[in-house]
């Protein structure tokens, strides 16, 4: 280990054998966390070539177990996100794509700090579970069509580790540690095919738009030399997604979606996503707006709830407090900051510190308007909700700065939602 480690912090490249060996070693313990720490830096700050991240990518799918859809007899395609603030996106989109025949396994996680997580979200809904076997799993995507479940413990388990230790050893933005941790998890998988929704701006993992396409053509890369049909689309996560940030209150714009209705970002991402997705699965002409409107997506939908516990019609948690913040002036909302809302939904309880905190479900905000609308002296901006009145004030804190309503003269728009695609 001590060779490799001069070797990347020269600037060399490793074989094959060798990151095959380490990646081993250190899953087994026998190469401690001291040792890979040192790595993750070294890669951190001297980078790795496309075979390096392909070569660390495949050691990684080959410390654990993998999956296999073949037996199902329909084409898999997923979608991974590297998360936002409001981006609920995997709710009404999974139905979606599924009630056109295709199979789609979204393998999901939870929470830490600003970024949502797609489980906590749904287990707001009365008698959702997460967990399923891998029998359930396959049962459920041939009679539904899609699922969405906890990853088991068995892929990629040195993944787990390293994911870990990067996050104490400043060595996260590291984009071939990024790359390889979320592509080892998705081909380790088994889908056929993968749409990477790569987020920038304020409230996304990487905020300038140029890493943000580094890290989107580094996985694009590592999918199609794996032999999963992968493309990208680079997405704006400057201001939120949507009108609602936390866990019940997004499951709910979610149905607003799948009903036919809901806001206008939520909906173009969603049919976005799901036209990349079809197209991958060998449906280029699939008509997915059609899909939402028939109530075709909705119908998969409740049967994706019920077949993993919840009850589609139970009323969804609401919270014991709110707060409502007033337009001090008339004018125009010229700022709405993904990245503050995203904090002080967490202070409110919509999010966790750490894994083992438990989320307040129907905690969160509400936003009433979106940037660039006409407001009014004493409209309602945006409303906080809690279980707990003492977190407002720490939220109101974190949103210091992040809106503000001025002339129309001076609102600046901002560019396509969607702003480029990477294949």
């Amino acid at each position: 280990m001590i060779d490799l480690l001069r070797a990347k912090r020269d600037r060399g490249s490793l074989s094959t054998p060798q990151i095959d060996w380490m990646i081993d070693a250190y899953t087994r313990g026998y190469v401690g966390d001291e040792q890979m720490a040192a790595m993750a830096m070294a890669i951190l700050l001297n980078g790795m070539t496309r075979s390096e991240v392909r070569d660390l990518t495949l050691a990684m799918i080959a410390s654990g177990e993998t999956m296999n859809f073949d037996g199902l007899g329909k084409t898999t395609v997923d979608k991974h996100s590297t998360g936002g603030v409001g981006d609920k996106i995997t709710l009404p989109l999974m139905p979606l794509v599924a009630s056109f025949g295709v199979a789609v396994p979204q393998l999901s996680g939870r929470g830490l700090g600003h970024t949502g997580g797609t489980l906590d979200k749904l287990e707001s809904i009365r008698g959702w579970r997460a967990d399923l076997t891998n029998d359930e799993m396959m049962a459920q995507l041939r009679d539904v069509g899609g699922v969405i479940c906890a990853a088991g413990a068995g892929l990629a388990p040195a993944d787990k580790k390293l994911y870990a230790l990067r996050d104490i050893t400043g060595t996260v933005e590291a984009i071939p540690l990024i790359a390889s941790s979320i592509m080892s998890k998705k081909i380790a998988e088994g889908t056929k095919a993968l749409v990477l929704d790569v987020k920038f701006g304020s409230g996304a993992f990487m905020q300038d738009i140029a890493r943000s396409r580094e890290l989107a053509q580094a996985m694009v890369d590592l999918g199609n030399d794996a032999g999963v049909r992968t493309s990208a689309l680079l997405t704006d996560m400057e201001r939120p997604l949507g009108l609602t940030i936390g866990n019940a209150n997004e499951v709910r714009e979610s149905l607003e979606v799948l009903a036919g209705g809901g806001p206008a970002d939520v909906v173009e991402l969603t049919l976005a996503l799901a036209s990349e997705m079809l197209a991958l699965a060998g449906q280029p002409d699939a008509d997915v707006a059609g899909a939402l409107t028939s109530g075709r997506a909705m119908d998969t939908w409740r049967r994706f709830i019920v077949a993993q516990g919840g009850d589609p019609d139970a009323a969804l948690p609401v919270a014991q407090e709110s707060h409502t913040v007033y337009a001090a002036s008339s004018g125009v909302l010229l700022e709405q900051l993904a990245l503050p809302f995203g904090i002080a939904a967490w202070r409110l309880g919509a999010g966790r510190a750490r894994a083992t905190d438990q989320v307040v479900h129907a905690a969160g905000i509400d936003l009433h308007l979106k940037a660039g609308d006409a407001v009014t002296e004493g409209q309602p901006l945006f409303t906080l909700f809690a279980d707990d009145a003492s977190r407002f004030e720490r939220a109101l804190d974190a949103l210091d700065g992040a809106y503000a309503v001025g002339p129309a003269a001076s609102f600046v728009p901002r560019g396509p939602l969607v702003a480029e695609r990477l294949a």
